[in-house]
């Protein structure tokens, strides 16, 4: 059962999928059809799914479910990332690899690879206060508080 994503617990389990290129507007529109369609879809043992998603900033699928309702069990995961796999070939971009940074760069988002994250750290080409997506979230709450941080606030503070 789709839900609008701010009507879902805090508690709710999230997954961010970041996209290595930003989309166009045309495909942003398509992937929310076809995320609204999925999540509509989606289920763990034959149970409907309390679900809701947010698309950001054309790069970011997020994606929640309200575990208290029903919990999303290991079919189901592999179930959505299936369907983000697809996306991935379909749009020809990488939204799984979690080795790779998204940051604030004025009004412009960024996408780097850890490697060159930490090469401009070291340059100081990005500082502890440069905006970092953390989407190493767990929960609607942790993605409310400690999704768009400063790098200091996140596990990127490593780096500085």
């Amino acid at each position: 059962m789709l839900i609008p994503f701010e009507n879902l617990p805090l508690e709710s389990k999230i997954w961010i999928y970041q996209s290595n290129r930003k989309f166009s507007d045309a495909e942003f529109a398509e992937i929310e059809a076809e995320v609204h369609s999925f999540l509509e879809q989606w289920e763990a043992h034959s149970v409907s799914l309390e679900t809701g998603y947010q698309l950001k900033y054309n790069r970011f699928i997020i994606i929640a479910v309200n575990q208290e309702v029903q919990a999303a069990t290991g079919c189901s995961i592999d179930k959505s990332v299936q369907f983000i796999q697809k996306l991935e070939q379909k749009y020809q971009v990488d939204l799984l690899d979690k080795m790779n940074v998204t940051f604030k760069n004025g009004e412009h988002i960024a996408h780097k690879s850890l490697i060159d994250f930490k090469k401009m750290a070291k340059e100081k080409a990005v500082t502890e206060n440069t905006i970092v997506f953390n989407n190493l979230v767990n929960t609607i709450e942790e993605y409310n508080d400690s999704w768009e941080v400063p790098a200091m606030d996140s596990w990127h503070s490593r780096f500085f």
